[in-house]
């Protein structure tokens, strides 16, 4: 792959979010990254996403793509001598099965792959988890689950060079991870703390089947089971630096209607994991919109009196923010897929994720102009290569959730109509002067004949009271 010659953007960040055995498809992603010779400054991860993370910034540039090889290669399960015979046969029989031949491949990948998650659900996976005995335990939080995850403490050892991550010029990289006591999202970071295997396996703590991970007296569970993107952490710790982000996502909330319990189990899942990020992503793009309009109404206020107001100065600041350009790559449901695709850890299923994720950075990377920063006027926008399409405060992504506020019209608690602040500023003038102008030539003709009716009223009243009013001073 050519080198990619990027914009001066002042940081690169690679997010990869959690979904077990589909992980390797960002694994695929970083590949094709490392090829175009785009290098991160920063990496954040969330469960498997973290392992990942910790795989690349805990490497040298030139072995990340061999260690992420490594690290899969051994928890997925050994290639099958079944699957490879199938599969070999259907191509030896091919002449004359060609329109057969994409039905034949699903059916012997579901079969497969069925048995590989069985597998990994009554076995467990090599060097990563294996079944608890007297599952699920009791105890504290770290004792109580229904697989053991020590074996993984010593793989990461194995792959991860954890001095590389905390030295002071290492590439920076956050692991998110939930607080089983607090309930709250953190972060372990090695801008501000030293990183070891126990904080990897924390962001991917996964109750009830794997359990909780206790460091410096507090538990820890997966980062997912309160967000299972770090979008935001990266958005409010990156300085107002301008940032290309690649965010490698590994559930995709498009997809068809459920025909029966399986793929309505398949369903739920990818809508619980990808709405989250989808919430994180919109809330970050209203926030910057926001700012953008604070500073278009800071513009609107005459200069003298803004020279005059050191308030206002302050005030473009906080406001300025910085430019993202995120781009999403989002792992796409394949057919004969199932509910347990995040559990399938067969060699053949990680290097048809890893291909994918590969193909579609290759793509993503075929159109340069993606990577461009985001245009006057806009500080955040998206770019999804699946729609082949760009989104922005001014065009943005029809699919997106409404926020009351700035995309629509919504009624208060009194039950009164009001028109979104976004749609009031961004409409023509065209369309605003013909408001103005239906009620200035209508007032003239409506006024004439009420204010001369309630004149004649107000005239009238008065004259007919007085002789009332003198009674009174009559009788005395």
């Amino acid at each position: 792959m050519a080198k990619i010659h990027l914009p001066p953007y002042q940081q690169v960040v690679l997010i990869f979010q959690g979904g077990g055995a589909l992980g390797a498809y960002q694994a695929g992603v970083y590949d094709g990254i490392a090829q175009a010779h785009i290098e991160p400054t920063w990496v954040s991860g969330i469960s498997i996403g973290a392992i990942n993370a910790a795989l690349v910034a805990g490497n040298p540039p030139e072995k990340r793509v061999e260690r992420l090889h490594d690290f899969w290669e051994t928890v997925c399960r050994p290639p099958s001598m079944s699957a490879s015979f199938a599969t070999e046969a259907m191509n030896f029989m091919g002449m004359g099965l060609e329109p057969f031949q994409e039905t034949i491949k699903q059916t012997i990948n579901k079969a497969f792959g069925s048995y590989a998650a069985s597998m990994a659900i009554l076995e467990g996976q090599n060097e990563f988890f294996y079944p608890r005995p007297m599952a699920p335990g009791f105890g504290n939080p770290s004792q109580i689950s229904f697989y053991d995850t020590s074996p993984l403490k010593g793989t990461l050892e194995r792959f991860v060079d954890f001095d590389r991550i905390n030295h002071k010029d290492a590439m920076r990289l956050s692991l998110g991870a939930t607080n089983v006591g607090t309930g709250n999202f953190v972060f372990f970071d090695n801008k501000h703390m030293q990183l070891g295997p126990e904080h990897v396996m924390a962001s991917g703590s996964l109750p009830p089947g794997f359990p909780a991970t206790e460091i410096d007296g507090e538990y820890y569970w997966d980062g997912g089971c309160v967000s299972n993107t770090p979008l935001l952490y990266i958005m409010t710790e990156s300085d107002n630096k301008d940032t290309l982000v690649f965010q490698v996502d590994l559930w995709s909330s498009h997809g068809k209607l459920p025909s029966n319990i399986f793929e309505i189990s398949e369903r739920q899942k990818d809508i619980q994991y990808s709405s989250r990020t989808r919430a994180i992503t919109d809330a970050v793009r209203n926030m910057h919109r926001m700012r953008q309009l604070l500073l278009d109404t800071i513009d609107r206020v005459p200069e003298s009196v803004r020279k005059a107001d050191p308030f206002f100065s302050k005030m473009a600041e906080q406001a300025m923010g910085s430019n993202f350009n995120v781009i999403q790559l989002i792992y796409q449901n394949k057919t004969g897929e199932g509910q347990y695709k995040d559990a399938e850890f067969s060699a053949e299923s990680m290097q048809r994720h890893w291909t994918v994720g590969l193909d579609d950075i290759k793509e993503t990377l075929t159109d340069p102009s993606c990577l461009n920063m985001p245009p006057k006027g806009e500080n955040f926008v998206t770019y999804d290569v699946h729609r082949k399409a760009r989104f922005t405060a001014e065009c943005p992504d029809p699919t997106a959730p409404r926020n009351a506020f700035t995309d629509y019209a919504f009624r208060s608690s009194q039950g009164q109509a009001h028109k979104s602040l976004t749609s009031q500023i961004s409409k023509p003038k065209s369309t605003s002067a013909k408001t103005v102008a239906k009620p200035v030539a209508k007032k003239p003709v409506a006024k004439k004949p009420v204010v001369k009716a309630a004149a004649k009223k107000v005239i009238a009243k008065p004259a007919a009271k007085k002789p009332a009013a003198k009674k009174p001073t009559a009788k005395r």
